[in-house]
């Protein structure tokens, strides 16, 4: 059974920087990939980024380009994303998942982690 378990949420200041962690375990990770998911108050999950087992696939959200960078190393169980230039609307619970492809839908990802929290004041 994969297990995932999120690490490196805090509370940051505006334009701030954080790396998020995401630990695999159980599962041959050397064919799945992984992605980013986050969740804030009262709205549904949304997709942040993705990452193919070999590490030369990456696919991001418009919304945190070029200020985020999703990383694993080829085949590897544990996976980050460090954000930099942090803000308010990036707020919510990260989740990592693992699936067999790199996309931004949520429901072809099989395995979830509890997730990491996330708070950026302005």
């Amino acid at each position: 059974q994969v297990q995932l378990v999120e690490s490196g949420g805090g509370s940051v200041q505006d334009g701030d920087s954080l790396r998020l962690s995401c630990a695999g375990s159980g599962g041959d990770f050397r064919s799945l990939c992984m992605a980013w998911f986050r969740q804030a108050p009262g709205k549904e999950r949304e997709f942040v980024a993705a990452i193919s087992f070999n590490p030369i696939y990456k696919l991001y959200d418009d919304s945190v380009r070029g200020r985020f960078t999703i990383s694993r190393e080829r085949g590897a169980s544990t996976m980050y994303l460090n954000m930099n230039n942090l803000k308010p609307e990036d707020a919510g619970v990260y989740y990592c998942a693992v699936g067999p492809h790199a996309h931004d839908e949520a429901w072809s990802y099989e395995y979830w982690g509890q997730g990491t929290q996330v708070s950026v004041s302005s």
